[in-house]
């Protein structure tokens, strides 16, 4: 009956530039819009939908209650990061390997917390 998750909301002060950060540097593409809420979708077909927000930012770091990062796969780490590097993404830290799983954290265009991965082997 249940099927996955459909897309992941992020509420962001410029939905449309955020939107636009995501085409520009993560190969989406808007695939729907409605009211200032836009939807972008990866190449495997995962969305997330950038809506406006309201308020302040609360505190936004790795450990903190609540979604943490988006998980971007990639086929090839060393070219996505160097692509990702020549763009000027904020990264967090250093390229690291785990388990056989190569990965580095970086921000989008609103300081969300992403992370580019690349598995040895898919996950079961």
């Amino acid at each position: 009956m249940f099927n996955g998750m459909e897309h992941t909301a992020i509420a962001s002060p410029d939905p449309k530039k955020l939107a636009q950060w995501y085409v520009d540097h993560l190969e989406f593409h808007i695939n729907f819009e409605y009211a200032g809420n836009y939807f972008v979708k990866a190449k495997n077909g995962s969305m997330l939908e950038i809506i406006p927000s309201e308020g302040e930012r609360g505190s936004n770091k790795m450990k903190d209650v609540g979604i943490r990062h988006l998980a971007i796969m990639t086929d090839d780490f060393d070219e996505g990061h160097k692509l990702l590097k020549s763009q000027n993404v904020q990264f967090l830290g250093e390229p690291y390997e785990t388990m056989g799983n190569r990965l580095v954290f970086f921000a989008d265009g609103d300081g969300n917390i992403v992370h580019l991965i690349h598995r040895q082997k898919p996950l079961p």
